[in-house]
């Protein structure tokens, strides 16, 4: 599930606040839990989700579940569900968390490849994209069969794409103009 913009306005406002307070670890960890629970029970994000639940009972079921959060996570909650915006909390946490890294100097980068690269390969690749920016390298490996071969890099809305369907289709392209 990928944020939306309203999710990373409230989500920075979070990070901001509790920073200020210096509570930034517990925040962070009330909301990687939070996530980790959305992700577990579908139900709670219908029952975020559902008109028909009232914003009270909404309210006492996240503290039933969440009890051990951090009294800021609490409030905060609170204060979404009294607005009529609990149903993006899932996606608040999940903007928090990626906020958090851009905050903590890390870049989340997904690497590509039809089969598992050798270390060296590997290491090469993450060495080029590494001189190009600044941060600390996260790197998730994802295998795609349909790349034929090479790797095609992710990193936010940027792509490198070096893959043979890629070149393929290019040149696919190119013959039939």
């Amino acid at each position: 599930m990928k944020s939306s913009k309203v999710a990373t306005r409230y989500a920075q406002a979070l990070i901001e606040l509790s920073i200020e307070q210096n509570n930034l670890e517990a925040i962070s960890a009330d909301m990687n839990y939070f996530t980790e629970v959305c992700e577990a029970n579908r139900d709670f994000e219908v029952m975020l989700e559902s008109p028909i639940v009232k914003a009270d009972k909404k309210i006492a079921v996240i503290n039933a579940i969440f009890e051990q959060f951090h009294p800021l996570s609490k409030s905060f909650a609170e204060l979404i569900t009294r607005n009529g915006r609990e149903a993006m909390l899932p996606q608040i946490a999940i903007a928090f968390s990626d906020l958090l890294k851009a905050h903590n100097g890390i870049l989340p980068i997904t690497l590509v490849s039809a089969k598992p690269l050798a270390d060296s390969v590997k290491k090469s690749i993450l060495a080029k994209v590494q001189g190009s920016v600044e941060g600390k390298l996260e790197v998730t490996e994802l295998i795609d069969e349909a790349l034929v071969g090479g790797f095609i890099v992710r990193m936010g809305d940027f792509q490198i794409d070096a893959s043979v369907a890629s070149q393929l289709g290019q040149l696919k392209q190119r013959l039939t103009r």
